[in-house]
Protein backbone atom coordinates (compact mmCIF):
# COMPACT_ATOMS: atom_id res chain seq x y z
CA UNK A 1 0.00 0.00 0.00
CA UNK A 2 1.05 3.17 -0.69
CA UNK A 3 -0.31 6.25 0.92
CA UNK A 4 0.13 9.72 0.62
CA UNK A 5 -0.83 12.39 3.37
CA UNK A 6 -1.38 16.07 2.22
CA UNK A 7 -2.62 17.38 5.29
CA UNK A 8 0.26 17.95 8.31
CA UNK A 9 -2.14 16.50 10.77
CA UNK A 10 -3.09 13.10 9.42
CA UNK A 11 1.12 12.73 8.79
CA UNK A 12 2.09 13.57 12.27
CA UNK A 13 -0.92 11.00 13.73
CA UNK A 14 0.62 8.28 10.52
CA UNK A 15 3.82 8.58 12.32
CA UNK A 16 2.63 9.08 16.01
CA UNK A 17 0.25 5.36 15.34
CA UNK A 18 3.62 3.81 13.77
CA UNK A 19 2.14 3.30 10.63
CA UNK A 20 4.97 5.70 8.16
CA UNK A 21 6.07 2.36 6.63
CA UNK A 22 3.33 3.05 4.35
CA UNK A 23 4.22 7.00 4.16
CA UNK A 24 5.48 7.68 0.73
CA UNK A 25 4.37 11.34 -0.06
CA UNK A 26 4.00 14.65 2.31
CA UNK A 27 3.34 18.15 1.69
CA UNK A 28 5.48 20.69 2.58
CA UNK A 29 4.63 21.72 5.91
CA UNK A 30 4.73 18.15 7.10
CA UNK A 31 6.83 17.28 10.29
CA UNK A 32 10.32 17.47 9.98
CA UNK A 33 10.77 13.72 10.36
CA UNK A 34 8.72 13.26 7.52
CA UNK A 35 10.21 15.82 5.26
CA UNK A 36 13.46 14.29 5.58
CA UNK A 37 12.18 10.65 4.91
CA UNK A 38 9.49 10.87 2.75
CA UNK A 39 8.84 12.45 -0.98
CA UNK A 40 7.73 16.38 -1.01
CA UNK A 41 4.72 16.32 -3.37
CA UNK A 42 2.56 19.45 -2.24
CA UNK A 43 4.35 22.55 -2.36
CA UNK A 44 3.38 26.21 -1.81
CA UNK A 45 3.08 29.17 -3.96
CA UNK A 46 5.23 31.52 -1.58
CA UNK A 47 7.63 28.95 -0.32
CA UNK A 48 11.11 30.44 1.07
CA UNK A 49 9.12 33.77 1.21
CA UNK A 50 8.73 35.64 4.48
CA UNK A 51 5.82 37.99 4.51
CA UNK A 52 3.85 39.88 7.59
CA UNK A 53 1.28 39.04 9.14
CA UNK A 54 -0.70 41.51 7.50
CA UNK A 55 0.86 40.71 3.80
CA UNK A 56 -0.20 37.44 4.79
CA UNK A 57 -3.91 37.68 4.76
CA UNK A 58 -3.73 40.40 2.10
CA UNK A 59 -2.21 37.67 0.08
CA UNK A 60 -4.23 34.78 0.88
CA UNK A 61 -7.50 37.00 0.93
CA UNK A 62 -7.15 38.20 -2.84
CA UNK A 63 -6.49 34.22 -3.57
CA UNK A 64 -9.77 33.23 -2.13
CA UNK A 65 -11.79 36.26 -3.93
CA UNK A 66 -9.82 35.09 -7.23
CA UNK A 67 -11.03 31.45 -6.86
CA UNK A 68 -7.01 30.66 -6.71
CA UNK A 69 -4.75 27.91 -4.71
CA UNK A 70 -1.97 29.00 -3.03
CA UNK A 71 -0.81 25.37 -3.00
CA UNK A 72 -0.04 22.62 -5.90
CA UNK A 73 0.47 19.39 -6.94
CA UNK A 74 4.26 18.15 -7.84
CA UNK A 75 2.94 15.83 -11.34
CA UNK A 76 5.85 14.49 -11.97
CA UNK A 77 6.57 13.02 -8.30
CA UNK A 78 2.44 11.96 -8.13
CA UNK A 79 2.85 9.71 -11.07
CA UNK A 80 6.23 8.15 -9.66
CA UNK A 81 4.37 7.51 -6.63
CA UNK A 82 1.25 6.17 -7.94
CA UNK A 83 -0.13 6.22 -4.61
CA UNK A 84 -3.60 3.88 -3.22
CA UNK A 85 -4.77 6.56 -1.29
CA UNK A 86 -4.44 10.32 -0.68
CA UNK A 87 -5.64 12.02 2.59
CA UNK A 88 -6.82 15.55 2.18
CA UNK A 89 -8.62 18.00 3.69
CA UNK A 90 -11.31 20.53 3.40
CA UNK A 91 -11.56 22.74 6.73
CA UNK A 92 -9.28 25.36 5.89
CA UNK A 93 -8.23 26.07 2.24
CA UNK A 94 -6.00 28.98 3.60
CA UNK A 95 -3.85 26.65 5.94
CA UNK A 96 -3.23 23.31 3.31
CA UNK A 97 -4.50 22.50 -0.17
CA UNK A 98 -8.04 21.44 -0.40
CA UNK A 99 -9.59 18.24 -1.79
CA UNK A 100 -11.16 19.94 -5.08
CA UNK A 101 -7.13 21.08 -5.54
CA UNK A 102 -5.53 17.76 -4.96
CA UNK A 103 -8.80 16.14 -7.58
CA UNK A 104 -7.79 17.96 -10.35
CA UNK A 105 -4.00 16.51 -10.08
CA UNK A 106 -5.32 13.17 -9.57
CA UNK A 107 -7.85 13.47 -12.60
CA UNK A 108 -4.43 13.14 -14.17
CA UNK A 109 -3.50 10.08 -13.75
CA UNK A 110 -3.54 6.68 -14.91
CA UNK A 111 -4.37 4.80 -11.84
CA UNK A 112 -6.76 6.55 -9.67
CA UNK A 113 -6.42 6.39 -6.26
CA UNK A 114 -9.03 6.87 -3.04
CA UNK A 115 -9.66 10.44 -1.84
CA UNK A 116 -10.13 10.38 2.03
CA UNK A 117 -11.27 14.05 2.95
CA UNK A 118 -10.27 14.48 6.66
CA UNK A 119 -13.00 17.13 7.71
CA UNK A 120 -12.95 17.58 11.44
CA UNK A 121 -15.28 20.60 13.19
CA UNK A 122 -14.31 19.82 16.68
CA UNK A 123 -12.26 17.96 19.30
CA UNK A 124 -14.24 14.70 19.07
CA UNK A 125 -13.99 14.77 14.80
CA UNK A 126 -10.25 15.25 15.31
CA UNK A 127 -9.90 11.52 17.35
CA UNK A 128 -12.25 10.06 14.95
CA UNK A 129 -9.53 11.05 12.31
CA UNK A 130 -7.07 9.18 13.71
CA UNK A 131 -9.52 6.20 13.37
CA UNK A 132 -10.39 6.80 9.64
CA UNK A 133 -6.73 6.63 8.96
CA UNK A 134 -6.01 3.83 10.36
CA UNK A 135 -8.67 1.73 9.44
CA UNK A 136 -8.14 2.79 5.70
CA UNK A 137 -4.46 2.00 6.22
CA UNK A 138 -5.96 -1.82 7.51
CA UNK A 139 -4.75 -1.08 11.15
CA UNK A 140 -7.44 0.27 12.88
CA UNK A 141 -6.26 -0.88 16.26
CA UNK A 142 -3.78 1.46 16.59
CA UNK A 143 -5.80 4.03 16.66
CA UNK A 144 -7.62 2.48 19.02
CA UNK A 145 -4.61 1.98 21.54
CA UNK A 146 -3.08 5.80 20.35
CA UNK A 147 -6.12 7.44 21.40
CA UNK A 148 -6.80 5.13 24.67
CA UNK A 149 -3.02 7.08 26.21
CA UNK A 150 -4.52 10.29 25.10
CA UNK A 151 -7.62 9.86 26.77
CA UNK A 152 -6.15 8.89 29.87
CA UNK A 153 -4.28 12.37 29.75
CA UNK A 154 -7.15 14.41 29.38
CA UNK A 155 -9.08 12.43 31.68
CA UNK A 156 -6.21 13.13 34.67
CA UNK A 157 -6.42 16.48 33.95
CA UNK A 158 -10.21 16.73 33.86
CA UNK A 159 -10.42 14.70 36.94
CA UNK A 160 -7.95 16.73 39.04
CA UNK A 161 -9.68 20.50 37.90
CA UNK A 162 -12.74 18.81 39.28
CA UNK A 163 -11.19 17.39 42.27
CA UNK A 164 -9.77 20.61 43.32
CA UNK A 165 -12.73 22.51 42.37
CA UNK A 166 -10.88 24.98 40.23
CA UNK A 167 -12.80 27.61 38.77
CA UNK A 168 -12.94 28.39 35.19
CA UNK A 169 -10.15 30.71 33.42
CA UNK A 170 -11.44 33.29 31.47
CA UNK A 171 -9.62 33.20 28.22
CA UNK A 172 -9.05 34.51 24.69
CA UNK A 173 -6.43 32.34 22.47
CA UNK A 174 -5.48 34.01 19.31
CA UNK A 175 -5.39 32.48 15.78
CA UNK A 176 -4.14 35.48 14.22
CA UNK A 177 -2.89 39.21 15.44
CA UNK A 178 -3.57 41.27 12.05
CA UNK A 179 -6.62 41.36 11.83
CA UNK A 180 -7.21 39.69 14.88
CA UNK A 181 -9.05 36.45 14.76
CA UNK A 182 -10.20 34.13 17.41
CA UNK A 183 -9.71 30.41 17.68
CA UNK A 184 -12.15 28.10 16.20
CA UNK A 185 -13.22 24.36 15.53
CA UNK A 186 -11.45 22.16 18.11
CA UNK A 187 -9.33 24.83 20.49
CA UNK A 188 -12.25 25.71 22.75
CA UNK A 189 -12.90 22.49 23.41
CA UNK A 190 -8.95 22.39 24.09
CA UNK A 191 -9.68 25.34 26.43
CA UNK A 192 -12.48 23.85 27.96
CA UNK A 193 -10.50 20.83 28.74
CA UNK A 194 -7.57 22.56 30.87
CA UNK A 195 -9.85 24.66 32.99
CA UNK A 196 -10.61 27.88 30.87
CA UNK A 197 -13.14 29.13 29.01
CA UNK A 198 -13.20 31.18 25.64
CA UNK A 199 -16.32 32.99 24.88
CA UNK A 200 -14.81 34.87 21.95
CA UNK A 201 -14.12 31.48 20.39
CA UNK A 202 -16.10 29.87 17.84
CA UNK A 203 -16.51 25.99 19.13
CA UNK A 204 -16.86 23.79 16.06
CA UNK A 205 -16.96 26.39 13.31
CA UNK A 206 -14.39 29.01 11.72
CA UNK A 207 -11.92 31.46 13.31
CA UNK A 208 -13.47 34.88 12.62
CA UNK A 209 -12.43 38.73 12.59
CA UNK A 210 -12.72 40.01 15.84
CA UNK A 211 -12.43 43.82 16.60
CA UNK A 212 -9.48 45.46 19.07
CA UNK A 213 -12.49 46.87 20.86
CA UNK A 214 -14.68 43.35 21.21
CA UNK A 215 -11.21 42.19 23.44
CA UNK A 216 -11.02 45.24 25.02
CA UNK A 217 -14.27 44.80 26.33
CA UNK A 218 -13.73 40.99 26.89
CA UNK A 219 -10.75 41.80 28.68
CA UNK A 220 -9.55 38.13 29.35
CA UNK A 221 -7.90 36.77 32.41
CA UNK A 222 -5.17 35.28 30.08
CA UNK A 223 -4.49 35.85 26.65
CA UNK A 224 -3.22 32.96 24.57
CA UNK A 225 -1.21 34.10 21.19
CA UNK A 226 -0.44 31.27 18.62
CA UNK A 227 -0.88 32.44 14.94
CA UNK A 228 -1.21 29.83 12.81
CA UNK A 229 1.69 28.67 11.01
CA UNK A 230 3.78 30.19 13.37
CA UNK A 231 6.28 28.96 15.91
CA UNK A 232 7.58 31.26 19.26
CA UNK A 233 9.93 33.32 17.67
CA UNK A 234 8.23 33.84 14.60
CA UNK A 235 4.89 35.49 16.72
CA UNK A 236 7.21 37.46 18.67
CA UNK A 237 8.93 39.91 15.59
CA UNK A 238 5.22 40.75 15.24
CA UNK A 239 4.38 41.25 18.62
CA UNK A 240 4.34 44.82 18.33
CA UNK A 241 0.88 44.52 16.24
CA UNK A 242 -0.79 44.08 19.83
CA UNK A 243 1.51 45.72 22.52
CA UNK A 244 0.92 48.50 20.20
CA UNK A 245 -2.56 48.97 20.19
CA UNK A 246 -4.34 51.18 22.69
CA UNK A 247 -5.86 49.72 25.79
CA UNK A 248 -2.72 47.09 25.94
CA UNK A 249 -1.45 48.22 29.02
CA UNK A 250 -4.90 47.89 30.78
CA UNK A 251 -5.82 44.82 29.67
CA UNK A 252 -6.34 42.10 33.01
CA UNK A 253 -3.68 39.47 30.97
CA UNK A 254 -1.09 42.01 30.39
CA UNK A 255 -1.30 43.14 34.10
CA UNK A 256 -1.42 39.83 35.75
CA UNK A 257 1.55 39.13 33.67
CA UNK A 258 -0.61 36.02 31.90
CA UNK A 259 -0.09 36.49 28.75
CA UNK A 260 1.36 33.57 26.48
CA UNK A 261 2.93 33.06 23.08
CA UNK A 262 2.52 29.28 22.50
CA UNK A 263 3.68 27.00 18.75
CA UNK A 264 0.99 27.00 16.30
CA UNK A 265 1.14 22.87 16.35
CA UNK A 266 -0.16 22.58 19.67
CA UNK A 267 -3.57 24.33 18.17
CA UNK A 268 -4.43 24.61 14.79
CA UNK A 269 -2.50 21.17 13.89
CA UNK A 270 -5.42 18.97 14.56
CA UNK A 271 -3.33 15.79 15.21
CA UNK A 272 -4.55 14.37 18.36
CA UNK A 273 -1.26 13.76 20.12
CA UNK A 274 -0.70 17.73 19.29
CA UNK A 275 -4.20 18.86 20.43
CA UNK A 276 -3.30 16.99 23.62
CA UNK A 277 -0.16 17.87 24.31
CA UNK A 278 -2.00 21.69 23.83
CA UNK A 279 -4.50 20.97 26.14
CA UNK A 280 -1.64 19.67 28.63
CA UNK A 281 0.12 23.34 28.66
CA UNK A 282 -2.86 25.04 29.08
CA UNK A 283 -3.59 23.37 31.97
CA UNK A 284 -0.46 24.14 33.77
CA UNK A 285 -1.01 27.59 32.44
CA UNK A 286 -4.07 28.01 33.44
CA UNK A 287 -3.44 26.61 37.03
CA UNK A 288 0.53 26.33 37.70
CA UNK A 289 -0.40 25.09 41.31
CA UNK A 290 -2.05 21.85 40.19
CA UNK A 291 -0.09 21.05 36.77
CA UNK A 292 3.55 21.66 35.31
CA UNK A 293 4.39 21.65 31.52
CA UNK A 294 5.79 18.58 30.25
CA UNK A 295 9.24 18.57 29.66
CA UNK A 296 8.92 18.12 25.80
CA UNK A 297 6.49 21.38 26.29
CA UNK A 298 8.81 23.53 27.70
CA UNK A 299 10.26 25.22 24.55
CA UNK A 300 7.25 25.39 22.76
CA UNK A 301 5.80 28.54 24.55
CA UNK A 302 6.80 31.62 26.53
CA UNK A 303 5.16 34.50 28.81
CA UNK A 304 5.91 37.30 27.24
CA UNK A 305 6.98 38.76 30.39
CA UNK A 306 10.23 36.91 30.67
CA UNK A 307 11.71 38.26 27.39
CA UNK A 308 10.02 41.98 26.79
CA UNK A 309 9.00 44.47 28.56
CA UNK A 310 5.39 45.40 27.14
CA UNK A 311 3.66 47.66 30.16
Amino acid sequence: MKVCSFLPAATQMIYDMGLQEHLCGVTFECPKQALEEKQKVVRYVLEGNIYTSIEIDKIFSASKAQGKSMYYVDDAILRQIEPDIIFTQDVCEVCQIDTACTAAAVAKLTKQPLLIPLTPNNFTDVFNTAIVIAKAMGKEEAAYKYLAGLQSKIDFIVDEIRRRRALPKKVMLMEWMQPIYNCGHWIPYQVAYAGGIDMMGNPGGDSMVRSWEKVLRYNPELLIIAPCGFEVKRTMEELHLLTGRPGWSGLRAVQDNNVFIADYDLFTQPSAGTLVDGIQLLAAIFNPKLFTVPAHLQHKYVNIKSVVEYV
